[in-house]
């Protein structure tokens, strides 16, 4: 094997490896996602902006490439690493291959890396800034660069993912029309949306409140989307504006800890955050379980409403366990006059929230993906509730 790339970490760890992808150099923080399926997808989320990613299914690529599989209009992540990516796609539907998708894509990626080691090294110590290099193959050299380069908290990703203007999209037999407020929106989510007979109107993130009332929306989603939610200040106050209206009100994953940031709740950094496609939730209202999508990096601080942490990433599983066992409604209060918060999720695998609901005015939000995309569709009710939410007040 050829040692043609280099992938290093901040704390000084390195890894030679093969080139996977296009030649140069990329930084960002290094994350893992635990799909087996689904690599197009991450690939083209737009909620990946600035990070490079794991995945931690050994063999990546080997159903290659089709034009109906992506989440966006073309690669988001800052690079990619695999254990090993498959040349040669076998699938009907492929229309390129794998490693040719990301070349195309000018995207640095790295493979034969160990990622077993590299996904216990970030599940023990947590996410890091991260560089892989096929020009710079000297490990000091690189490690200082990537000290040197800016952390995720430092940098508004929505701004590289969020669009520059006004886009409309109609269905035939529309009953509602609504605005996304669109900090990296995925297609799914509008396919899912389009399928509730909903004409969807997508405005950037920092859209003013006089626009975004200029459309007459019957209700607001706010949308996925990468990064730190607590540097949006102006989204965060659009926000606030828009729940003294009274407008029906949704969040998804960014929407989620932006909706709870507006109300006077508090965010914070997860050790590894939540990445996969078959993470356990429970929602509380039925007490059903339900195996869900997630993409996330920071979570929404309960004791900011009043309600005690349930538990995190760092909580010991026999606490974590006679905890959710006994586990009945939690309700706070916003901090910011908004009345009463009832949490309706909560994840099964570390006790952090998954959803909220505002009890005086018309909102509810989800931390993890309803539309799956991909992964199972257990979630996908939660539209139809946004439809209900909007029938209710008209």
């Amino acid at each position: 094997m050829s040692n043609n790339a280099l992938l290093v970490l901040e704390d000084g760890t390195y890894f030679f490896g093969k080139n996977l992808g296009a030649e140069g150099e990329t930084f960002g923080e290094l994350v893992f996602n635990t799909s087996m399926t689904g690599y197009q997808e991450v690939l083209t989320d737009p909620s990946y902006a600035g990070q490079i990613v794991i995945m931690t299914y050994p063999e990546i690529g080997i159903y290659g490439i089709n034009e109906e599989d992506i989440e966006s209009d073309g690669i988001k992540v800052a690079g990619f690493v695999v254990h090993r990516g498959i040349d040669e796609p076998f699938n009907s539907r492929a229309t390129m291959s794998f490693p040719d998708y990301l070349v195309k894509n000018g995207i640095v990626a790295i493979e034969k890396i160990d990622t077993r080691a590299l996904t216990k090294k970030i599940r023990i110590h947590g996410t890091m800034k991260a560089a892989i290099s096929t020009v710079d193959l000297n490990p000091d050299s690189l490690i200082e660069k990537v000290k040197k380069s800016q952390g995720i908290s430092e940098v508004d990703f929505v701004k590289s993912v969020s669009p520059k203007n006004i886009v409309k999209h109609y269905v035939e037999g529309a009953k509602y029309r609504i605005v996304v407020i669109d900090s990296g929106m995925k297609y799914g989510i509008l396919r899912d949306l389009e399928k509730q007979k909903i004409n969807v109107i997508r405005v950037p993130y920092n859209t003013d409140i006089e626009t975004i009332k200029s459309f007459y929306p019957d209700g607001i989603l706010i949308a996925n989307g990468p990064g730190d939610p607590a540097i949006l200040y102006k989204t965060i106050e659009v926000i606030r504006q828009l729940l003294k209206l009274q407008i029906p009100l949704a969040g998804i994953c960014l929407g989620h800890q932006l909706i709870s940031l507006a109300i006077g709740g508090k965010t914070y950094k997860m050790k590894f955050g939540h990445r996969g496609i078959n993470h356990p939730v429970k929602d509380l209202r039925t007490s059903k379980v339900v195996i869900t999508t997630h993409n996330h990096g920071f979570a929404v601080d309960p004791e900011s409403f009043g309600i005690p942490k349930i538990g995190d990433e760092t909580q010991d599983a026999n606490v974590l366990t006679e905890n959710l066992k006994n586990l009945k409604v939690l309700e706070g209060k916003s901090p910011m006059g908004f009345g009463k918060i009832e949490i309706t999720h909560i994840s099964l695998n570390d006790g952090t929230i998954e959803g909220l609901k505002l009890l005086d005015y018309p909102v509810i939000s989800v931390q993890y993906h309803p539309e799956a995309s991909p992964g199972p569709h257990d979630a996908k009710y939660f539209f139809k509730e946004f439809v209900q939410l909007i029938e209710v007040m008209k």
